[in-house]
């Protein structure tokens, strides 16, 4: 799994993955994906567009950073993942506690709101 990221010009720190997020996958980006999270930085997109398969660990990894964003007052959304990841997130209901956006100008958008507190 591949992980590089951008800090754009608004604040928001953009997370691109590629590969797949299973349990190597996850294991391989884990320390960095949180330190990258963990910073001042409290808004992230994460694009998924490179993500070819995700599992649970790798689902797990989203949702425990989302809900630590939240906690500094922050946010993290998903972006533009492939078809088969966007079914996983359907299927286990992960697209109802983290946005899925389908374009970078939205996800920019919904990163600033405010999250609902049902994590």
């Amino acid at each position: 799994m591949e992980l590089s990221y951008a800090d754009l010009e608004d604040g928001i720190r953009k997370i691109d993955l590629k590969g797949r997020m299973d349990l190597e996958g996850a294991n391989e980006i884990d320390l960095k994906f949180t330190s990258l999270t963990a910073s001042q930085k409290h808004f992230v997109i994460v694009d998924l567009s490179g993500v070819e398969f995700i599992a649970t660990l790798g689902i797990a990894t989203l949702v425990r950073t989302a809900k630590a964003a939240r906690l500094r007052s922050g946010n993290l959304v998903l972006l533009n993942p492939r078809p088969n990841v966007a079914n996983v997130l359907q299927t286990t209901r992960i697209d109802k506690i983290l946005n899925v956006c389908w374009n970078l100008e939205d996800a920019r958008a919904q990163v600033r709101a405010v999250p609902e507190a049902h994590t």
